[in-house]
């Protein structure tokens, strides 16, 4: 039996969030140069994208560029701009059939303008869609976000709009780029790392996480079940007791 048999449709998590770790690892293993296995990547994404959609999962947020990786070699983050446009154009017919919404998070405007330029352009294409909204995380970094959202609450303090006493949970939230999506509620990082790197660091704060050896590019929706079943079956607490949940 496969596992998307054995998944149950009423138990599904609401967001899934996945690190996309290993095309560099997956290329040299092959005697290729990194962007190769930056390129074989989206078609891992595809898979998984349409996998999230097909079972009904309302929220996918991918890792795709952070602001760390700004620090690798000019010529892999050049390739890494251009292959993320390109893809995009491929893409949108994929999003356009399965009824998916674009959104991105992070600091966009650091993007190249051409990156930026088609990343809106499907982003506005794809708005009336319904069926799941999948988010690519760019330029993005979780204590950047967390940054940001202090900074603006501290000038609407400022201002007199808010007061200390004003602060809470749902406050931050509001001031987070994700303020629209649901916390996350199944984390997966391929390539057997076992790091959060930088990744929605408030929004996971009762995630369950789930780490697999494959590398990227050789992930497939059948491995995404999988996750998903495994976590179907574990116990999510939120603090109480496996006695106050029963």
């Amino acid at each position: 039996m496969k596992y998307k048999d054995k998944i149950n449709p009423d138990a599904l998590p609401k967001h899934i969030a996945i690190i996309m770790d290993g095309n560099g690892r997956w290329a040299k293993k092959q005697g290729l140069l990194r962007v190769a296995g930056h390129q074989k990547g989206t078609k891992a994404v595809r898979d998984v994208v349409e996998g999230c959609a097909e079972i009904g999962i309302q929220q996918l947020t991918l890792y795709a560029f952070s602001t760390e990786n700004w620090k690798r070699p000019k010529m892999e983050v050049e390739t890494l701009m251009k292959l993320l446009v390109s893809s995009l154009r491929k893409e949108i017919k994929t999003l356009q059939d399965n009824n998916i919404r674009l959104d991105a998070i992070g600091n966009l405007q650091n993007l190249p303008a051409s990156v930026l330029k088609e990343l809106e352009e499907v982003m506005d294409k794809t708005s009336g869609n319904t069926r799941m909204n999948l988010t690519l995380a760019l330029s993005y970094g979780s204590r950047d976000e967390l940054v940001q959202a202090m900074q603006q609450i501290g000038a609407k303090i400022q201002r007199n709009e808010i007061s200390l006493k004003d602060i809470d949970e749902s406050v931050i939230n509001e001031h987070l780029y994700t303020r629209k999506f649901p916390d996350v509620d199944l984390l997966i990082r391929t390539s057997g790392e076992q790091r959060i790197s930088n990744f929605l660091l408030w929004q996971i704060a009762y995630a369950e996480l789930y780490f697999t050896k494959i590398l990227w590019p050789d992930y497939r929706r059948e491995h995404l079940f999988e996750a998903i079943y495994n976590y179907q079956n574990r116990e999510r607490r939120f603090g109480k007791t496996s006695e106050q949940l029963g």
